[in-house]
């Protein structure tokens, strides 16, 4: 018979499982997370009734003064960038400030038909 007494874990020993497990929680998160780039400026979104999300694609941003911005274009070369863009029969959203007058909006369209794009969404927030 062995009376020897057991041999006794390091605390050290016991805590190697669940850093591990924070390690694979940190990577699984890390990797399904969808990280997206910065806005080119501050938009203040029009309130909607309606719930429905939208859903991730090319996104042209409008300040209240009109200014345009496309990923990395801005200004005139926004025409030139929404044209050659990667998905173009996906709709084109547009996330346009509440402050910006139903006119510019109304003007830039035309514009937009021009280059080919048949379908915008209008981003809008909850109230």
């Amino acid at each position: 018979m062995d009376f020897a007494t057991p041999r006794r874990r390091r605390p050290a020993e016991a805590i190697v499982p669940m850093i591990n497990v924070v390690f694979l929680l940190l990577i699984f998160f890390l990797m399904s997370a969808q990280i997206t780039p910065p806005a080119p400026f501050d938009v203040t979104l029009p309130e909607s009734e309606n719930d429905n999300a939208a859903r991730p694609a090319d996104t042209l941003y409008m300040d209240a003064q009109g200014q345009l911005a496309f990923n990395t274009a801005r200004g005139e070369a926004v025409y030139d960038a929404i044209a050659a863009r990667a998905a173009p029969d996906t709709p084109l959203q547009i996330r346009a400030d509440a402050r910006l007058e139903a006119q510019a909006l109304a003007r830039f369209l035309p514009e937009l038909a021009a280059r080919g794009i048949a379908e915008i969404e209008l981003l809008t927030g909850m109230p």
